[in-house]
């Protein structure tokens, strides 16, 4: 048999080989096998040191010929599995996109946010408007725009964060009333704002007691406002958060920014005011200060107070969560205990 037939037999019995292969890995081994150094192929042209010189250009022309046409074969078999690999994998992954998706647990509010939303959308119910402040707060307007000079001992109620002379972590939402009141245009309409947001001061965390806790600030400045304004709008927002049948008292009391200046007590709502462990024994819980506009506030911020009164007030949010929700722990609201937090989802 010639080298020629012997090469024609080899390509003969191979393309079938390679056509029934399955596998890529057995694709491999064939073209291992068929086409590498040790191969049948390279073993035919061996014989070619035998043939005459004039034979061995044709001979050797035609093994490379059988060589360039198996291993297109081979390529061929290899896109042909490949693809076939790729669309068996596709069959198994393919995904049903009209079923229903598995439910993503979703977050909530923390509760004292909860709070504040619940106090913002009762505010702007009653047409006050939500004042933004800063943390970080000029000296400026957290004491002297709001009748505390630096010689006032009523900084002494308040133990101060200062990051230097003129800047510190504002001990009270106070402040965003100060800017506000400075830049209202009461040709505009009246002014009624809430403020929520975080203070600081220096105080030793306990039970009841928080270095950093929550405030909101409410002021109203209009003509001819009274105190029965202030008590009905103090009266309407405990009953909101805290039940229908609330009561409230007010008490006399002193801050440098309200004359006069009251503490605003509400019924107890454990026992109804009749007496209790929460209460003392009193009936009323203290639950926020307030009172009629200073008129050296309103001078401060360009105010005719001879035209113009108000009142203002500040609630915290942590005091009513507590008080709402029965936690005897302020620190609670601020650790990462999921088990405490996760009882105050929100609905929908």
């Amino acid at each position: 048999m010639s080298l020629q037939d012997r090469l024609l037999a080899l390509k003969q019995e191979n393309q079938q080989r390679i056509e029934d292969a399955k596998e890529l890995g057995d694709l491999d081994k064939i073209r291992v096998n068929l086409l590498g150094k040790k191969g049948p192929i390279t073993e035919v042209l061996r014989g070619m040191r035998d043939l005459e010189a004039s034979e061995r250009p044709k001979v050797g022309a035609f093994a490379n010929a059988i060589r360039d046409e198996l291993k297109t074969a081979i390529d061929v078999q290899r896109k042909a599995l490949e693809q076939e690999a790729i669309a068996n994998k596709l069959a198994k992954e393919t995904i049903d996109v009209t079923l229903p998706g598995a439910p993503v647990r979703q977050g909530t509010p923390h509760i004292l946010q909860q709070t504040i939303d619940d106090l913002e959308d009762f505010f702007m119910g009653m047409g006050y408007q939500v004042v933004d402040g800063y943390e970080v707060e000029e000296d400026h307007y957290n004491f002297e725009m709001l009748n505390i000079p630096a010689d006032h001992p009523a900084r002494d109620m308040q133990d101060t964060f200062y990051i230097d002379q003129e800047l510190l972590l504002r001990t009270q939402t106070s402040a965003s009333q100060a800017r506000t009141l400075e830049r209202h245009d009461f040709s505009k309409g009246p002014l009624k704002m809430v403020s929520p947001g975080r203070v600081y001061r220096r105080d030793n965390d306990d039970a009841t007691h928080s270095h950093q806790f929550h405030q909101m600030e409410g002021l109203v400045i209009d003509k001819h406002i009274t105190m029965g304004d202030l008590k009905g709008t103090l009266l309407a927002m405990a009953q909101h958060v805290l039940g229908a049948d609330r009561k409230i008292r007010l008490r006399p009391s002193y801050f440098p920014f309200t004359e006069p200046s009251v503490e605003v007590d509400i019924s107890c709502f454990k026992c109804g005011g009749t007496g209790c462990a929460v209460c003392k024994q009193s009936g009323w819980i203290e639950v926020l200060g307030a009172g009629m506009v200073h008129p050296n506030v309103l001078i401060a911020a360009g105010v005719d107070p001879e035209v113009y009164g108000g009142f203002a007030f500040g609630v915290g949010p942590d005091r009513l969560a507590m008080l709402k929700y029965g936690v005897d722990d302020i620190r609670s609201f601020y650790t990462d205990d999921v088990r405490f937090l996760e009882q105050f989802q929100t609905e929908g």
